[in-house]
């Protein structure tokens, strides 16, 4: 069972994971080196220590230690109380779902080990935004991806708001970084995936027609908003794929294309 303590100072070092959440170039540093991610929110938190993540602590508002009880009984973790008005001070926002907890990071299995078991993957290049990855891993699981594979200089799916943003898929879609780039796509090409690179580019092919579906076993590449993928990524793939588009709209945001051609890739397959 965790221990309840009651926190009143601001600069209380037990307090140090949550410091400065605002600060995106200090937490996208710290996170990883220190092996921790924030979890935020009830349901993000049950689903984080469901996954099998270790808790190291979690801070909540009054209001919330009832909820988060059963946790709260099952964690050796200590558990700190705080006002509203605290907890904003130390974090650098309104704690508006009043629950954030600690977790400790897992090693990253390697991208080989997620192949060999996946039929349907999804390999993003360059993809930066928090809220784009978040979005891509909620429609990844829900759509039935099998993994995730992130090109070096992705951005972290751990990092606080693409954990809120994926409302938790992140800790339920397995992923793997690719140590280099573009020359790891062909890690994916041996162990039988075919590469589909999607692009707006009029020379590709639609994605119907292409028939992801049919296709034993694919890998989906995705580019950065605005950038899409890179010209050596592109030389890359085995077939170009596109969306089709109406009234002259020429693209979509990443995370809604996304979830277009992950139900393409899915659909007719058992179960969905």
């Amino acid at each position: 069972m965790a221990d309840l303590i009651t926190v009143e100072d601001p600069d209380d070092p037990r307090l140090s994971d949550y410091t400065g959440l605002t600060d995106v170039e200090l937490r996208r540093r710290r996170e990883p080196a220190e092996g921790l991610f924030i979890a935020e929110g009830e349901k993000v938190i049950r689903r984080a220590k469901d996954a099998g993540y270790a808790m190291r602590s979690m801070l909540l508002s009054a209001k919330w230690v009832d909820v988060m009880k059963d946790v709260i009984d099952e964690i050796p973790a200590p558990v700190y109380a705080v006002s509203p008005e605290l907890a904003e001070r130390v974090t650098g926002y309104h704690v508006h779902r009043g629950a954030l907890a600690s977790m400790q990071r897992k090693p990253l299995p390697p991208a080989a080990e997620l192949l060999a078991g996946a039929r349907k993957v999804v390999v993003m290049e360059s993809v930066n935004d928090h809220t784009n990855i978040g979005a891509i891993f909620r429609s990844a699981a829900a759509l039935g991806m099998d993994a995730v594979l992130l090109s070096p200089d992705c951005a972290d799916p751990l990092y606080r708001r693409s954990v809120k943003v994926s409302m938790g898929a992140v800790f339920s879609v397995p992923y793997a970084r690719l140590d280099t780039w573009p020359r790891g796509l062909e890690a994916v090409r041996e162990a039988g995936f075919t590469l589909l690179a999607l692009t707006p580019d009029e020379k590709a092919t639609a994605i119907d027609e292409a028939a992801p579906h049919r296709i034993d076993r694919v890998a989906l590449m995705l580019g950065a908003e605005g950038d899409g993928l890179s010209t050596p990524a592109l030389v890359a793939a085995d077939e170009w794929v596109r969306i089709p588009m109406a009234h002259g709209v020429d693209s979509l945001n990443v995370g809604a294309a996304a979830a277009v051609a992950f139900y393409a890739v899915a659909t007719g397959r058992p179960g969905l």
